[in-house]
Protein backbone atom coordinates (compact mmCIF):
# COMPACT_ATOMS: atom_id res chain seq x y z
CA UNK A 1 0.00 0.00 0.00
CA UNK A 2 2.73 2.57 0.83
CA UNK A 3 4.50 1.18 -2.10
CA UNK A 4 1.65 2.24 -3.86
CA UNK A 5 0.75 5.89 -2.95
CA UNK A 6 5.22 6.52 -3.55
CA UNK A 7 4.88 5.50 -7.01
CA UNK A 8 1.69 7.54 -6.96
CA UNK A 9 3.52 10.69 -4.61
CA UNK A 10 6.08 10.28 -7.37
CA UNK A 11 3.71 10.76 -10.46
CA UNK A 12 2.35 13.95 -8.67
CA UNK A 13 6.48 15.10 -8.92
CA UNK A 14 6.31 15.89 -12.63
CA UNK A 15 3.15 17.88 -11.50
CA UNK A 16 0.29 16.50 -13.82
CA UNK A 17 -2.60 18.47 -14.25
CA UNK A 18 -5.14 18.40 -11.84
CA UNK A 19 -8.11 17.99 -13.67
CA UNK A 20 -6.75 15.21 -16.61
CA UNK A 21 -5.50 13.60 -13.70
CA UNK A 22 -9.31 13.36 -12.03
CA UNK A 23 -10.92 12.97 -15.24
CA UNK A 24 -9.31 10.27 -16.15
CA UNK A 25 -9.86 8.87 -12.76
CA UNK A 26 -13.55 9.31 -12.36
CA UNK A 27 -14.09 8.31 -16.17
CA UNK A 28 -12.26 4.52 -15.30
CA UNK A 29 -14.81 4.31 -11.77
CA UNK A 30 -18.27 5.26 -13.92
CA UNK A 31 -17.05 2.32 -16.88
CA UNK A 32 -16.87 -0.36 -14.15
CA UNK A 33 -19.62 0.13 -12.27
CA UNK A 34 -21.56 -0.01 -15.40
CA UNK A 35 -19.75 -3.22 -16.98
CA UNK A 36 -20.27 -4.52 -13.48
CA UNK A 37 -24.40 -4.02 -13.40
CA UNK A 38 -25.15 -4.91 -16.70
CA UNK A 39 -24.18 -8.80 -16.98
CA UNK A 40 -26.78 -9.34 -14.00
CA UNK A 41 -29.59 -7.71 -16.40
CA UNK A 42 -28.79 -10.47 -19.27
CA UNK A 43 -28.68 -12.81 -16.59
CA UNK A 44 -32.05 -12.56 -15.38
CA UNK A 45 -33.38 -12.25 -18.83
CA UNK A 46 -31.48 -15.62 -20.19
CA UNK A 47 -33.02 -17.12 -16.90
CA UNK A 48 -36.96 -15.72 -18.03
CA UNK A 49 -36.08 -17.00 -21.87
CA UNK A 50 -34.68 -20.63 -20.65
CA UNK A 51 -37.17 -21.04 -18.25
CA UNK A 52 -39.98 -20.39 -21.01
CA UNK A 53 -38.52 -22.65 -23.83
CA UNK A 54 -38.83 -25.18 -20.70
CA UNK A 55 -41.83 -24.88 -20.31
CA UNK A 56 -43.01 -24.91 -23.94
CA UNK A 57 -41.06 -28.43 -24.85
CA UNK A 58 -42.69 -29.78 -22.08
CA UNK A 59 -46.46 -28.93 -22.90
CA UNK A 60 -45.40 -30.14 -26.54
CA UNK A 61 -44.44 -33.40 -25.25
CA UNK A 62 -47.02 -33.76 -23.20
CA UNK A 63 -49.85 -32.60 -25.82
CA UNK A 64 -47.47 -35.34 -28.52
CA UNK A 65 -47.95 -38.13 -25.39
CA UNK A 66 -51.13 -37.54 -24.79
CA UNK A 67 -52.02 -37.27 -28.94
CA UNK A 68 -50.48 -41.02 -29.38
CA UNK A 69 -52.41 -42.10 -26.01
CA UNK A 70 -55.50 -40.85 -27.61
CA UNK A 71 -54.84 -42.36 -30.66
CA UNK A 72 -53.85 -45.61 -29.59
CA UNK A 73 -57.10 -46.12 -27.71
CA UNK A 74 -59.48 -44.51 -30.92
CA UNK A 75 -58.83 -46.48 -33.99
CA UNK A 76 -61.29 -44.64 -35.92
CA UNK A 77 -58.64 -41.38 -35.95
CA UNK A 78 -55.84 -43.56 -36.61
CA UNK A 79 -57.73 -44.91 -40.21
CA UNK A 80 -58.42 -41.55 -40.63
CA UNK A 81 -54.80 -40.45 -40.37
CA UNK A 82 -53.53 -43.82 -42.26
CA UNK A 83 -55.65 -42.81 -45.25
CA UNK A 84 -55.01 -39.10 -45.45
CA UNK A 85 -51.38 -40.17 -45.20
CA UNK A 86 -52.05 -42.77 -47.81
CA UNK A 87 -53.48 -40.12 -50.39
CA UNK A 88 -50.26 -37.56 -50.09
CA UNK A 89 -48.45 -40.43 -50.93
CA UNK A 90 -50.36 -41.27 -53.75
CA UNK A 91 -50.64 -37.57 -54.67
CA UNK A 92 -46.83 -37.28 -54.13
CA UNK A 93 -46.15 -40.36 -56.11
CA UNK A 94 -48.91 -39.31 -59.18
CA UNK A 95 -47.42 -36.10 -59.54
CA UNK A 96 -43.92 -37.05 -59.63
CA UNK A 97 -44.98 -39.83 -62.16
CA UNK A 98 -46.85 -37.25 -64.17
CA UNK A 99 -43.69 -35.67 -64.06
CA UNK A 100 -41.33 -39.05 -65.55
CA UNK A 101 -43.80 -38.61 -68.05
CA UNK A 102 -44.13 -35.53 -69.10
CA UNK A 103 -40.06 -35.90 -69.43
CA UNK A 104 -39.95 -38.72 -71.59
CA UNK A 105 -42.69 -37.83 -73.73
CA UNK A 106 -40.82 -34.94 -74.61
CA UNK A 107 -37.64 -36.91 -75.20
CA UNK A 108 -39.48 -38.99 -77.23
CA UNK A 109 -41.16 -36.29 -79.12
CA UNK A 110 -37.69 -34.77 -79.39
CA UNK A 111 -35.81 -37.66 -80.55
CA UNK A 112 -38.81 -38.62 -83.49
CA UNK A 113 -38.63 -35.20 -85.17
CA UNK A 114 -34.65 -35.51 -85.18
CA UNK A 115 -34.97 -39.44 -86.80
CA UNK A 116 -37.62 -38.45 -89.34
CA UNK A 117 -36.80 -40.33 -92.48
CA UNK A 118 -36.34 -38.46 -95.59
CA UNK A 119 -38.70 -38.60 -98.85
CA UNK A 120 -35.81 -40.91 -99.99
CA UNK A 121 -35.42 -43.11 -96.90
CA UNK A 122 -39.47 -43.68 -97.31
CA UNK A 123 -39.25 -44.56 -101.21
CA UNK A 124 -35.96 -46.97 -100.55
CA UNK A 125 -35.91 -50.64 -100.40
CA UNK A 126 -35.00 -52.24 -96.93
CA UNK A 127 -32.02 -53.51 -98.68
CA UNK A 128 -31.49 -49.74 -100.20
CA UNK A 129 -27.76 -48.30 -101.22
CA UNK A 130 -27.12 -44.47 -100.65
CA UNK A 131 -27.80 -42.86 -104.09
CA UNK A 132 -24.42 -42.21 -104.33
CA UNK A 133 -22.88 -45.50 -104.00
CA UNK A 134 -25.72 -46.73 -106.56
CA UNK A 135 -24.22 -44.06 -109.42
CA UNK A 136 -20.69 -44.83 -108.26
CA UNK A 137 -21.37 -48.42 -109.24
CA UNK A 138 -23.86 -47.86 -112.32
CA UNK A 139 -21.72 -45.58 -113.90
CA UNK A 140 -19.29 -47.52 -116.00
CA UNK A 141 -22.31 -49.54 -116.88
CA UNK A 142 -23.49 -46.51 -118.97
CA UNK A 143 -22.41 -45.66 -122.13
CA UNK A 144 -23.24 -42.83 -124.70
CA UNK A 145 -24.33 -43.64 -127.88
CA UNK A 146 -23.77 -41.73 -131.29
CA UNK A 147 -25.29 -42.59 -134.58
CA UNK A 148 -24.71 -41.16 -138.20
CA UNK A 149 -28.16 -41.25 -140.60
CA UNK A 150 -28.02 -40.74 -144.26
CA UNK A 151 -30.95 -39.73 -146.44
CA UNK A 152 -31.24 -38.29 -149.49
CA UNK A 153 -33.36 -35.42 -150.19
CA UNK A 154 -35.51 -34.84 -153.29
CA UNK A 155 -33.21 -32.20 -155.24
CA UNK A 156 -30.33 -30.16 -154.11
CA UNK A 157 -30.41 -26.97 -152.02
CA UNK A 158 -29.09 -23.20 -152.81
CA UNK A 159 -26.07 -22.45 -151.70
CA UNK A 160 -23.42 -19.78 -151.66
CA UNK A 161 -21.15 -19.15 -154.39
CA UNK A 162 -17.82 -18.26 -154.34
CA UNK A 163 -18.10 -14.05 -154.49
CA UNK A 164 -20.56 -14.93 -151.40
CA UNK A 165 -23.71 -14.25 -153.38
CA UNK A 166 -26.79 -16.39 -153.64
CA UNK A 167 -26.02 -19.54 -156.02
CA UNK A 168 -29.19 -21.41 -156.56
CA UNK A 169 -29.85 -19.10 -159.99
CA UNK A 170 -26.72 -19.84 -161.82
CA UNK A 171 -24.47 -18.23 -159.33
CA UNK A 172 -21.02 -19.69 -158.87
CA UNK A 173 -21.15 -22.89 -156.18
CA UNK A 174 -24.49 -23.45 -156.38
CA UNK A 175 -26.21 -26.95 -156.57
CA UNK A 176 -28.57 -27.74 -159.41
CA UNK A 177 -32.02 -27.85 -157.46
CA UNK A 178 -33.16 -30.92 -159.41
CA UNK A 179 -30.55 -33.19 -158.86
CA UNK A 180 -30.73 -35.62 -155.05
CA UNK A 181 -28.49 -35.27 -152.68
CA UNK A 182 -27.32 -37.42 -149.72
CA UNK A 183 -27.47 -35.74 -146.49
CA UNK A 184 -26.36 -36.71 -143.02
CA UNK A 185 -27.62 -36.14 -139.58
CA UNK A 186 -26.50 -37.17 -136.02
CA UNK A 187 -28.44 -38.13 -132.77
CA UNK A 188 -26.97 -39.40 -129.30
CA UNK A 189 -28.33 -41.15 -126.90
CA UNK A 190 -27.48 -43.79 -124.04
CA UNK A 191 -26.66 -47.42 -123.84
CA UNK A 192 -26.25 -50.01 -120.97
CA UNK A 193 -23.06 -52.56 -121.24
CA UNK A 194 -25.16 -56.04 -120.57
CA UNK A 195 -21.46 -57.91 -120.92
CA UNK A 196 -18.16 -57.73 -120.29
CA UNK A 197 -17.45 -58.83 -124.26
CA UNK A 198 -19.24 -56.04 -125.43
CA UNK A 199 -22.85 -56.31 -125.61
CA UNK A 200 -24.60 -52.85 -125.49
CA UNK A 201 -28.90 -52.33 -125.25
CA UNK A 202 -30.55 -49.51 -125.85
CA UNK A 203 -33.62 -47.90 -127.63
CA UNK A 204 -34.22 -49.02 -131.28
CA UNK A 205 -34.68 -45.27 -131.98
CA UNK A 206 -31.58 -44.66 -131.33
CA UNK A 207 -29.93 -46.56 -134.33
CA UNK A 208 -32.96 -46.64 -136.32
CA UNK A 209 -34.67 -43.44 -137.21
CA UNK A 210 -38.55 -43.63 -138.29
CA UNK A 211 -38.89 -39.54 -138.40
CA UNK A 212 -40.69 -37.61 -141.11
CA UNK A 213 -36.66 -38.19 -143.01
CA UNK A 214 -37.22 -42.04 -142.48
CA UNK A 215 -33.28 -42.62 -142.53
CA UNK A 216 -33.63 -46.47 -141.22
CA UNK A 217 -30.79 -48.23 -139.81
CA UNK A 218 -27.53 -45.98 -138.56
CA UNK A 219 -24.84 -46.04 -140.72
CA UNK A 220 -22.06 -45.42 -138.08
CA UNK A 221 -22.16 -45.99 -134.34
CA UNK A 222 -19.85 -45.54 -131.87
CA UNK A 223 -20.04 -45.77 -128.26
CA UNK A 224 -18.13 -43.14 -125.66
CA UNK A 225 -17.55 -44.92 -122.55
CA UNK A 226 -17.14 -43.35 -118.77
CA UNK A 227 -13.57 -43.04 -119.16
CA UNK A 228 -14.09 -41.11 -122.12
CA UNK A 229 -12.93 -44.00 -124.15
CA UNK A 230 -14.74 -44.53 -127.75
CA UNK A 231 -15.15 -47.56 -129.76
CA UNK A 232 -17.17 -48.02 -132.97
CA UNK A 233 -20.35 -50.51 -132.93
CA UNK A 234 -22.01 -52.71 -134.90
CA UNK A 235 -26.13 -53.40 -134.66
CA UNK A 236 -26.74 -57.00 -133.61
CA UNK A 237 -30.82 -56.74 -133.50
CA UNK A 238 -33.19 -54.12 -133.43
CA UNK A 239 -37.37 -54.30 -132.90
CA UNK A 240 -38.54 -51.00 -133.33
CA UNK A 241 -42.07 -52.39 -131.83
CA UNK A 242 -40.90 -52.52 -128.30
CA UNK A 243 -38.28 -50.10 -129.41
CA UNK A 244 -35.23 -52.48 -127.86
CA UNK A 245 -31.73 -53.00 -129.87
CA UNK A 246 -28.55 -54.47 -129.30
CA UNK A 247 -25.09 -53.14 -130.40
CA UNK A 248 -22.01 -54.93 -130.01
CA UNK A 249 -18.20 -53.40 -129.77
CA UNK A 250 -14.95 -54.92 -129.48
CA UNK A 251 -14.04 -55.20 -125.61
CA UNK A 252 -13.00 -58.15 -123.30
CA UNK A 253 -12.98 -56.39 -120.15
CA UNK A 254 -16.15 -53.99 -119.63
CA UNK A 255 -18.26 -53.92 -116.74
CA UNK A 256 -21.66 -55.03 -116.81
CA UNK A 257 -24.77 -53.63 -115.25
CA UNK A 258 -26.93 -55.33 -112.08
CA UNK A 259 -29.95 -56.71 -113.21
CA UNK A 260 -32.93 -56.78 -111.34
CA UNK A 261 -36.50 -58.49 -111.88
CA UNK A 262 -39.08 -55.12 -112.93
CA UNK A 263 -42.15 -57.61 -111.43
CA UNK A 264 -40.99 -56.58 -108.03
CA UNK A 265 -41.68 -52.94 -108.36
CA UNK A 266 -44.32 -51.30 -106.36
CA UNK A 267 -45.96 -47.74 -107.20
CA UNK A 268 -43.93 -45.31 -105.20
CA UNK A 269 -40.59 -47.03 -104.92
CA UNK A 270 -37.45 -44.55 -105.57
CA UNK A 271 -35.79 -45.06 -109.18
CA UNK A 272 -32.47 -43.39 -110.14
CA UNK A 273 -32.10 -42.33 -114.19
CA UNK A 274 -28.75 -42.02 -115.44
CA UNK A 275 -28.11 -41.05 -118.87
CA UNK A 276 -26.91 -38.42 -121.28
CA UNK A 277 -30.12 -35.57 -122.29
CA UNK A 278 -29.26 -33.16 -124.92
CA UNK A 279 -25.83 -34.40 -125.85
CA UNK A 280 -22.59 -36.26 -124.07
CA UNK A 281 -21.61 -32.38 -122.55
CA UNK A 282 -23.93 -33.53 -119.79
CA UNK A 283 -22.77 -36.89 -119.91
CA UNK A 284 -23.85 -39.08 -117.00
CA UNK A 285 -26.63 -37.03 -115.54
CA UNK A 286 -28.14 -38.17 -112.36
CA UNK A 287 -31.87 -37.91 -111.59
CA UNK A 288 -34.18 -39.71 -109.10
CA UNK A 289 -37.78 -40.11 -108.91
CA UNK A 290 -40.53 -42.79 -107.71
CA UNK A 291 -42.36 -45.32 -109.78
CA UNK A 292 -45.31 -43.27 -110.56
CA UNK A 293 -47.36 -46.19 -112.39
CA UNK A 294 -46.87 -49.37 -113.22
CA UNK A 295 -48.00 -51.13 -117.25
CA UNK A 296 -48.95 -48.35 -118.34
CA UNK A 297 -50.54 -48.58 -122.03
CA UNK A 298 -48.44 -45.87 -124.02
CA UNK A 299 -49.37 -45.47 -127.57
CA UNK A 300 -45.67 -44.13 -128.73
CA UNK A 301 -45.16 -43.40 -132.95
CA UNK A 302 -48.54 -45.60 -133.26
CA UNK A 303 -47.15 -48.49 -131.51
CA UNK A 304 -48.91 -49.53 -128.28
CA UNK A 305 -46.38 -49.93 -125.27
CA UNK A 306 -46.84 -51.19 -122.04
CA UNK A 307 -44.32 -49.51 -119.85
CA UNK A 308 -43.06 -47.81 -116.06
CA UNK A 309 -44.18 -44.59 -115.46
CA UNK A 310 -41.72 -42.20 -113.32
CA UNK A 311 -41.40 -38.47 -112.73
CA UNK A 312 -38.11 -39.12 -112.50
CA UNK A 313 -36.29 -36.36 -115.65
CA UNK A 314 -36.11 -38.22 -118.65
CA UNK A 315 -34.90 -35.60 -121.77
CA UNK A 316 -33.94 -36.38 -125.31
CA UNK A 317 -30.46 -38.04 -124.98
CA UNK A 318 -31.65 -40.24 -121.81
CA UNK A 319 -33.36 -42.83 -124.31
CA UNK A 320 -32.08 -46.07 -123.93
CA UNK A 321 -29.93 -45.34 -120.35
CA UNK A 322 -31.04 -47.58 -116.90
CA UNK A 323 -33.78 -47.14 -114.66
CA UNK A 324 -32.41 -48.33 -111.52
CA UNK A 325 -33.96 -49.25 -108.19
CA UNK A 326 -32.57 -48.64 -104.45
CA UNK A 327 -30.64 -51.30 -104.71
CA UNK A 328 -28.58 -50.15 -107.85
CA UNK A 329 -30.05 -52.90 -109.98
CA UNK A 330 -31.45 -52.00 -113.34
CA UNK A 331 -35.21 -52.51 -113.72
CA UNK A 332 -35.95 -50.53 -117.08
CA UNK A 333 -34.71 -48.73 -120.26
CA UNK A 334 -35.87 -45.47 -120.21
CA UNK A 335 -37.59 -44.68 -123.37
CA UNK A 336 -39.63 -41.89 -123.72
CA UNK A 337 -40.30 -38.42 -122.26
CA UNK A 338 -43.94 -37.33 -122.63
CA UNK A 339 -44.09 -33.95 -124.12
CA UNK A 340 -46.55 -30.97 -124.60
CA UNK A 341 -47.39 -32.50 -127.89
CA UNK A 342 -49.34 -35.27 -126.13
CA UNK A 343 -51.96 -32.79 -125.22
CA UNK A 344 -51.19 -29.33 -127.08
CA UNK A 345 -53.42 -27.67 -124.32
CA UNK A 346 -50.84 -28.62 -121.45
CA UNK A 347 -47.80 -28.02 -120.39
CA UNK A 348 -46.61 -32.07 -119.32
CA UNK A 349 -44.09 -32.62 -116.95
CA UNK A 350 -42.83 -35.42 -114.93
CA UNK A 351 -44.24 -37.94 -117.20
CA UNK A 352 -41.42 -40.58 -118.32
CA UNK A 353 -41.80 -43.86 -119.55
CA UNK A 354 -39.06 -47.02 -119.42
CA UNK A 355 -39.44 -50.26 -120.87
CA UNK A 356 -39.36 -53.41 -118.04
CA UNK A 357 -36.19 -54.89 -118.21
CA UNK A 358 -38.22 -57.96 -117.64
CA UNK A 359 -40.05 -58.02 -120.49
CA UNK A 360 -36.93 -57.01 -122.48
CA UNK A 361 -34.97 -59.64 -121.80
CA UNK A 362 -37.19 -62.25 -123.79
CA UNK A 363 -36.40 -59.81 -126.40
CA UNK A 364 -33.12 -59.40 -126.23
CA UNK A 365 -31.72 -62.83 -125.96
CA UNK A 366 -33.75 -63.45 -129.10
CA UNK A 367 -32.25 -60.26 -131.04
CA UNK A 368 -28.23 -61.68 -129.72
CA UNK A 369 -29.61 -65.36 -130.87
CA UNK A 370 -31.80 -64.77 -133.97
CA UNK A 371 -31.20 -60.98 -134.94
CA UNK A 372 -34.73 -60.37 -134.59
CA UNK A 373 -37.80 -60.93 -131.95
CA UNK A 374 -38.75 -64.78 -132.95
CA UNK A 375 -42.93 -65.51 -132.64
CA UNK A 376 -44.00 -62.33 -133.16
CA UNK A 377 -46.95 -62.96 -135.62
CA UNK A 378 -48.06 -60.96 -138.87
CA UNK A 379 -50.63 -61.26 -141.18
CA UNK A 380 -49.25 -60.33 -144.12
CA UNK A 381 -50.98 -56.88 -145.88
CA UNK A 382 -50.54 -53.22 -145.90
CA UNK A 383 -53.56 -50.90 -145.30
CA UNK A 384 -54.65 -47.86 -144.24
CA UNK A 385 -57.17 -46.45 -141.97
CA UNK A 386 -60.28 -45.23 -143.24
CA UNK A 387 -61.76 -42.68 -140.98
CA UNK A 388 -65.31 -41.25 -141.26
CA UNK A 389 -64.75 -39.30 -143.94
CA UNK A 390 -63.39 -40.94 -146.28
CA UNK A 391 -65.92 -43.68 -145.45
CA UNK A 392 -68.59 -41.30 -146.92
CA UNK A 393 -66.73 -39.79 -149.34
CA UNK A 394 -66.10 -43.65 -151.05
CA UNK A 395 -69.07 -45.05 -149.29
CA UNK A 396 -67.16 -48.09 -147.98
CA UNK A 397 -66.80 -48.77 -144.49
CA UNK A 398 -64.08 -47.76 -141.71
CA UNK A 399 -61.71 -50.12 -140.75
CA UNK A 400 -58.43 -50.94 -142.72
CA UNK A 401 -58.13 -51.11 -146.45
CA UNK A 402 -55.64 -53.42 -147.57
CA UNK A 403 -53.34 -51.82 -150.34
CA UNK A 404 -50.90 -54.83 -150.89
CA UNK A 405 -51.57 -58.34 -150.13
CA UNK A 406 -47.74 -60.19 -149.41
CA UNK A 407 -47.06 -62.98 -151.35
CA UNK A 408 -46.86 -66.42 -149.47
CA UNK A 409 -48.13 -64.64 -146.92
CA UNK A 410 -51.23 -65.55 -144.52
CA UNK A 411 -53.58 -63.09 -145.51
CA UNK A 412 -53.33 -64.68 -149.65
CA UNK A 413 -53.10 -68.10 -148.34
CA UNK A 414 -56.55 -67.27 -146.44
CA UNK A 415 -57.81 -65.47 -149.46
CA UNK A 416 -57.88 -62.17 -148.47
CA UNK A 417 -57.60 -59.37 -151.41
CA UNK A 418 -56.25 -55.68 -152.49
CA UNK A 419 -59.20 -53.29 -151.75
CA UNK A 420 -60.65 -55.39 -149.22
CA UNK A 421 -61.75 -53.99 -146.01
CA UNK A 422 -60.86 -55.04 -142.97
CA UNK A 423 -63.81 -54.19 -140.36
CA UNK A 424 -63.16 -56.79 -137.29
CA UNK A 425 -60.23 -59.47 -135.85
CA UNK A 426 -61.64 -62.20 -133.49
CA UNK A 427 -64.91 -60.93 -133.46
CA UNK A 428 -63.63 -57.24 -132.15
CA UNK A 429 -64.73 -54.56 -135.08
CA UNK A 430 -61.30 -52.57 -135.74
CA UNK A 431 -61.55 -49.17 -136.86
CA UNK A 432 -57.40 -48.54 -137.55
CA UNK A 433 -54.08 -50.67 -137.97
CA UNK A 434 -53.17 -50.17 -134.31
CA UNK A 435 -56.65 -51.55 -133.50
CA UNK A 436 -55.90 -54.72 -135.29
CA UNK A 437 -52.46 -54.77 -134.59
CA UNK A 438 -53.35 -54.56 -130.75
CA UNK A 439 -55.63 -57.51 -130.84
CA UNK A 440 -53.22 -59.74 -133.18
CA UNK A 441 -50.10 -59.10 -131.11
CA UNK A 442 -52.21 -61.21 -128.19
CA UNK A 443 -51.29 -64.43 -130.20
CA UNK A 444 -47.97 -65.64 -131.49
CA UNK A 445 -47.36 -67.14 -135.21
CA UNK A 446 -48.56 -70.88 -135.74
CA UNK A 447 -52.13 -69.26 -134.09
CA UNK A 448 -55.06 -68.76 -135.93
CA UNK A 449 -57.47 -65.76 -135.86
CA UNK A 450 -60.58 -65.36 -137.71
CA UNK A 451 -60.39 -61.39 -139.66
CA UNK A 452 -64.07 -59.74 -140.86
CA UNK A 453 -63.59 -58.35 -144.43
CA UNK A 454 -65.94 -56.36 -146.14
CA UNK A 455 -65.29 -57.16 -149.82
CA UNK A 456 -68.22 -54.45 -152.38
CA UNK A 457 -70.54 -54.22 -149.49
CA UNK A 458 -70.82 -57.61 -148.44
CA UNK A 459 -69.23 -58.96 -145.19
CA UNK A 460 -67.13 -62.27 -145.45
CA UNK A 461 -64.37 -64.08 -142.74
CA UNK A 462 -61.36 -65.37 -143.31
CA UNK A 463 -59.96 -67.71 -141.30
CA UNK A 464 -55.87 -67.83 -141.36
CA UNK A 465 -52.86 -68.96 -139.60
CA UNK A 466 -50.50 -66.14 -138.42
CA UNK A 467 -46.74 -66.44 -139.86
CA UNK A 468 -43.74 -65.62 -137.87
CA UNK A 469 -41.84 -61.96 -138.61
CA UNK A 470 -38.35 -63.20 -139.50
CA UNK A 471 -36.80 -59.58 -140.40
CA UNK A 472 -36.37 -56.73 -137.92
CA UNK A 473 -39.39 -54.57 -137.77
Amino acid sequence: MSEYNNNFENQNEFQPPVESSYSYTSNYTEQSNEQSAKPKKKKRRFLKVFAFIICMAAVSSGSIIGYRYFEKNNPQISLINDKENSEDEDKNDKSEKDKTEAVNTKNETSSESKNVPSLLELAARADAKSVPMIVEEAMPSVVGIASTFEYTTSGGSYGLDDFGGFGGFGGFGGFDYGTPQKQQMKSTGTGIVMTADGYIITNAHVVYDTSEYNCGKAVEISVLFSDETEKEAEIIGYDTESDIAVLKVNAKDLTPANFGNSEDLVVGELVIAIGNPLGFDLFGSVTTGIVSALNREISINEKQMTLIQTDAAINSGNSGGPLLNSSGQVIGINSAKMSSSYMSSASVEGLGFAIPITNAKIIIDDLISYGYVTGKPQIGISGVDIDEINSRYYNIPQGIWVSTVKKGGAAEKAGIKQSDVIIGIEGEPVLSIAEMNKIKNKYKAGDKITLTVNRAGEDMEFELVLQEIKENT
